[in-house]
């Protein structure tokens, strides 16, 4: 007998602009299973799960549950009854208790209205009892491990009548151990009536908890299968394209730097939130890039190194010297520069001018006493905007005014103003135009050049391709290195966690 659909999606599309996010997409998730959700960064993922949630309405296509078609926009509480996404970051507020977080909104209440909490504990015991999560209600959410935090969220989402529940990532801050318990309680639900879409990163984890799997690429539905009858390779080559195997970084014709090279930049043992005992070496004039997903502990370790965070143990050298930790101001004075992964955040000061934005990180250098020489900054901020191309009216030109291809080439042009002897880039080019990348990227080779040690955090191959060599994260750890002339399909299978061999 032919299983029924709980949730689809039909031909939807979702346009920004110029922009496709999503285009022509099919989903189709049958009751019971469990229906992962691949795709590398930019696939489309996140667009389709805001459709499915009614976060966003298609502007092609349908939505449909139980084969009737998705509620209003408007009408959330329809929409919880049909659907709920447990998300990598927790919803949970962690200040309340889980029978709090459980009933939020809808506490039951006794005379004059006001809440009535015996009952309240008493529902949250019997909904906790009822999917077998071991949760005491009166906990305070945010002492429970991450893993209790999600089966609340699971809990909650299950006591409005939902059973089609999307899994964003759940696995990016679990140990293996955890891992293991949320899949073990995943099989349980299935088994009670509920159906998961799993989004992951992790492809062997694909293979161990889901039945099907739906690969987008490019924005573009690309394959849907039964996880058994799909090969590894197959799936990676899915999700990489056609023409992967074929596909050559282009430092693949690029000169290794010699192994007699000075090293720059010594890393020992270093662990931290994210990230465990990790330990590399970059030479002078040596791009080292790192990839893995979202959860790997990449971004977390190079924003160590930029001074962002103390780790818990290990140390780095930076030409003999010892990296300051936990300080940005000493990590530049040091010789680290770095392009932080969120510019509107880490990256500008919106209401200062370009001038102003390109060399305060070199104050020292304007001027003596703690006194700014405008000359010298009008002079420095000219010579940078030069130095990247930076298309503007000049220096005193608002840095809110900025395309946002010309306001990550502010970003990187503060980096280098100190002429770092370690430079660190996360997603140097996200969210720039065609041109502005190149421009950006080309920037690694001119540092190269000059003998700085670079490292490159990217979700993006290209920006990997000019890296002398790639390690790969993988649950806080470093687990493959791959060498200039990688193939895309190669890098991916290191950071999807999936053996090749």
């Amino acid at each position: 007998m032919e299983q029924r659909p709980l949730a689809e999606a039909a031909g939807v599309g979702k346009y920004y602009g110029p922009t496709t996010a999503l285009h022509d997409t099919n989903l189709t998730v049958v009751a019971g299973e469990s229906h992962a959700l691949v795709g590398r960064n930019g696939a489309g993922k996140s667009t389709l799960v805001s459709l499915l949630t009614g976060l966003q309405a298609p502007d092609a296509g349908e939505i449909r549950f139980d084969g009737e078609s998705a509620p209003a926009l408007a009408d959330r509480d329809a929409w919880r009854t049909k659907v709920s996404c447990v998300y990598q970051k927790p919803t949970v507020v962690p200040e309340l208790t889980v029978a709090e977080n459980l009933f939020i909104n809808r506490q039951p209440t006794g005379r004059a209205r006001s809440i009535n909490w015996r009952r309240m504990r008493a529902d949250a015991a019997e909904l906790l009892d009822a999917w077998d999560v071991h949760v005491d209600p009166d906990a305070r959410t945010g002492d429970l491990t991450m893993e209790d935090r999600q089966l609340v969220e699971v809990a909650r989402a299950l006591s409005f009548g939902a059973r089609f529940i999307i899994l964003d990532e759940p696995t990016a801050q679990l140990d293996n151990r955890e891992i293991d318990r949320l899949f073990a309680r995943m099989r349980s639900l299935q088994e009670a009536g509920v159906t998961f879409l799993f989004i992951s990163h992790h492809l062997q984890e694909v293979y161990e908890v889901c039945q099907t799997v739906t690969v987008l690429r490019d924005a573009r539905w690309i394959i849907t299968a039964p996880v058994a009858e799909l090969p590894r390779p197959a799936l990676v080559e899915a999700m990489a394209g056609d023409s992967a195997a074929a596909q050559t970084a282009v430092g693949g014709a690029r000169t290794a730097v010699p192994e007699d090279t000075p090293v720059r930049l010594t890393v020992r043992a270093l662990a931290g939130e994210g990230f465990d005992a990790t330990g590399l070496a970059i030479r002078r004039g040596e791009v080292l890039g790192l990839a893995g997903s979202s959860g790997s502990g990449k971004i977390q370790f190079a924003e160590t190194l930029a001074g962002m965070h103390r780790p818990a143990s290990g140390d780095a050298e930076l030409d003999g010297d010892p990296v300051p930790f936990g300080d940005v101001r000493a990590a530049l004075d040091a010789g680290v520069g770095c392009v932080p992964r969120d510019r509107h955040h880490q990256g500008l000061v919106a209401g200062m001018t370009i001038g102003d934005n390109t060399t305060m990180t070199a104050m020292d250098r304007l001027g003596r006493y703690g006194f700014v020489r405008a000359d010298r900054r009008r002079s420095m901020a000219r010579a940078l905007i030069d130095r990247l191309d930076i298309r503007t009216e000049g220096p005193d030109q608002l840095v809110s005014d900025l395309s946002g291809g010309n306001a990550q080439k502010v970003v990187m042009a503060r980096a280098l103003a100190r002429d770092p002897r370690l430079l660190v880039l996360i997603n140097p080019t996200a969210g720039v135009d065609v041109k502005s990348k190149e421009s950006l990227l080309a920037r690694i080779d001119t540092a190269r050049e000059d003998g700085t040690a670079v490292l490159v955090v990217s979700d993006e191959l290209e920006d990997l391709r000019r890296c002398d060599r790639v390690l790969v994260f993988f649950h806080g750890r470093i687990t493959a290195e791959h060498p200039a002339g990688w193939h895309d399909h190669e890098l991916i299978a290191s950071i999807e966690g999936v053996d090749r061999v």
